[in-house]
Parts: C-alpha cells; sequence; structure tokens
C-alpha cells in the first residue's frame, strides 16, 4: 500500500494492528502467501479497496481483519473488494484440524508418562522410555496418516507432519516423565498447567497468534503445543521457512525432559549405593 494510505489506514485501525507499508502489489501479495502478513489492503481506484487475506491464518485473525478493513471502507465510502489468496482446505473449514490434532497427541503423551511414572517401581527405567519413545513415533505416523492422505483435514507433507507430531509426543512425554521424576505430585500438576493448559490456550490454534496478547505470544513459541500448531500450519499453507525454528523448540523440549529422566536416576543410583555402602548404626550400637 502506498504511504498515505497506510498511514490513514494505521490510523483508522489504531494500535490494535500493525501496518506495514510495501513498494508493490505483487510485494504484498508474497507476504501473504508466506504468511508474513495476515492481509494486503490496496487502493486500486478512486472508488475500490482491495482486500488480499490468507484464509489459513485462521478464522480469528483473518475474520477481524475483514471486519477492521470493512470498517475503513465505509467510513471512506469505499468498495471493498475481497480475496482469499490462502484458502483452507475444504474438508477443515474452520482451521480447527490442527488444533484437535495436536491436542489429541498433547493429551495422550501426557497420559501415558503419567501412568508411566506412577509405575516406575514395576517397570524398569529402559522401558519406559522405549514405550514414550515408540508411543511417539507411532501416534506421529498414524495422526498424521489419519489427518493428511485419509481424511485430508491437514495439508503438511506427511513426512514433515509425522516428524512434527512425534517430536511434540516425544517432548510431552518426556518432560512430564522429568518433572514427575524430579517434583513427584507437584512436577505431575506443573506438567497438565504447562503443556496441556496453558500450552493449548496459547497455541494459536483457537485464538490467532498474532491476536493474543505479547505475554502470550512469548509464551505460545516456546511450549510445545503453539510450536507444534505453527510447524504443520506452516508446512502446510505457507513456505515452511519458518518452520524449522519451532521444530527446534520441540526437538530442545524433548532432549531436555530426556537428559533430566537419565540424570534424576543417575543421582537416585548414587544415593542408593551411597546408603547401601554405610555401616548399620543400630547394630554397630548393639555390639
Amino acid at each position: 500500500m502506498s504511504e498515505q494510505l497506510a498511514t490513514a489506514t494505521q490510523k483508522g485501525l489504531g494500535d490494535a494492528v500493525t501496518v506495514t507499508e510495501v513498494k508493490s502489489l505483487n510485494e504484498g501479495t508474497q507476504m501473504v502467501r508466506n504468511g508474513d502478513a495476515v492481509a494486503m489492503v490496496a487502493l486500486t481506484s478512486p472508488t475500490t479497496l482491495q482486500f488480499d487475506y490468507a484464509g489459513a491464518k485462521g478464522l480469528s485473525e483473518s475474520g477481524a481483519a475483514r471486519a477492521l478493513v470493512q470498517g475503513v471502507a465505509d467510513h471512506a465510502g469505499l468498495t471493498l473488494q475481497e480475496k482469499d489468496l490462502v484458502p483452507l482446505v475444504q474438508y477443515d473449514s474452520r482451521g480447527l484440524s490442527a488444533f484437535y490434532v495436536v491436542f489429541g497427541a498433547t493429551l495422550s503423551s501426557f497420559v501415558l508418562a503419567q501412568g508411566l511414572t506412577g509405575a516406575a517401581g514395576k517397570i524398569r527405567l529402559r522401558h519406559r522410555l522405549y514405550a514414550m519413545g515408540g508411543f511417539a513415533v507411532l501416534i506421529g505416523v498414524v495422526a498424521a496418516t489419519i489427518a493428511g492422505p485419509i481424511l485430508g483435514a491437514l495439508t503438511a507433507p506427511w513426512l514433515l507432519l509425522a516428524l512434527t507430531l512425534t517430536l511434540l509426543s516425544a517432548s510431552v512425554a518426556f518432560t512430564t516423565k522429568a518433572l514427575g521424576a524430579w517434583l513427584g505430585a507437584a512436577g505431575i500438576a506443573l506438567a497438565v498447567l504447562s503443556l496441556t493448559t496453558v500450552g493449548n490456550a496459547v497455541s494459536g490454534a483457537t485464538i490467532g497468534y498474532d491476536i493474543l496478547p505479547s505475554w502470550g505470544q512469548a509464551i505460545s513459541a516456546v511450549l510445545p503445543p503453539g510450536a507444534a500448531f505453527r510447524a504443520v500450519n506452516d508446512y502446510g499453507y505457507f513456505n515452511g521457512t519458518a518452520a524449522w525454528s519451532s521444530l527446534l523448540v520441540l526437538a530442545l523440549w524433548a532432549a531436555a525432559g530426556f537428559g533430566l529422566v537419565l540424570l534424576r536416576s543417575a543421582v537416585g543410583g548414587k544415593r542408593t549405593k551411597a546408603v547401601q555402602s554405610q555401616p548399620n548404626a543400630e547394630i554397630a550400637e548393639a555390639v
């Protein structure tokens, strides 16, 4: 949009949005297609305002942008022409499929880790780790196959979708196991709060990431559910160049959780050996 239109639009919309001036329509269109902008506004004639948007950003973000621009057009007496440059797929008209897939993988992985934490006295650690790792691969493959090729609800390439969901499951399961091993019941409660409750609330799936407050955006970017949702959406509808950072977040959570579980086992093993090596104080006193 031109500098004059950008200034007028920013003034009309207020601080609710950020307006960026571009040099050409092609540049604005490319930003929308790449996911760098929710929509593009251009004055194509003295009486016509062109509004191109990305429906794949979600109904909350695209709907809010449409309502705001419609208000500007009505106030200025302009005719608004709309075009969805990145529409949602036919079988995901409300853009909620990614949310349900991410939430399902998150919840099931948490429940598995919680159960295995409670069975620590009956199942060896390596078997528990094998179970969580195997489940992560299984749910990644199954969920990607059902939501992708079978139902057509998610458009991300199957391999990348399966990788994202596998990393999500591993990050949630290993982190839950680590918190439970170090903090006990309080750790499980912390996992519920951070990974399922808050994590899914600020993931950006139901309430668009750009609509979240600044603190919500900061939390969403570093929690597994938010990272997984953005990776799935970016691979599916946009160019995927920004998804690598989300995959890195998931990998770091999984690695950190796995490492903390091993560290807790090592510390516990040393304490047990130390106790066993000490003389029995009661026997010594009796003698």
